[in-house]
């Protein structure tokens, strides 16, 4: 059995490995991008080329285009590869135009604000 040095370490620990492959990166603000790594640094900071941003609402969804796109490391919560051999999304999702993810978008937002205020104007019923 060979022992690795700390060269061979770093890389197998490093983003090296994803180099030139299509990632999907998930970001401290609930943000999903997908794109190809093109260069990074040991602070995680990457390059993605030919970036966008994924937005679900509901059963909606949009690929909204970036193109090359610089991500700061200290925003990245997770990072993996996206398997191009397979489907990305379930059937019963619908691909609609950015206009459209971003109407629902603040459809959604509305929504959540006012069962919000709901729920501040119903808490001197103190129900639990």
């Amino acid at each position: 059995m060979s022992w690795a040095g700390p060269e061979e370490i770093y890389l197998s620990t490093s983003l090296a490995s994803y180099l030139d492959k299509k990632l999907l990166v998930l970001l401290r603000d609930g943000r999903k991008l997908m794109g190809t790594l093109r260069s990074f640094d040991q602070f995680a900071n990457a390059v993605l080329e030919g970036a966008c941003e994924r937005v679900i609402v509901g059963d909606l969804y949009c690929d909204i285009p970036l193109g090359l796109y610089v991500i700061r490391g200290e925003n990245v919560v997770l990072i993996g590869e996206l398997d191009m051999e397979r489907e990305e999304l379930p059937e019963h999702m619908t691909r609609v135009s950015t206009a459209e993810i971003k109407r629902a978008q603040k459809a959604e937002r509305e929504a959540s604000d006012l069962k919000g205020t709901m729920r501040k104007r119903m808490e001197f019923l103190d129900l639990d």
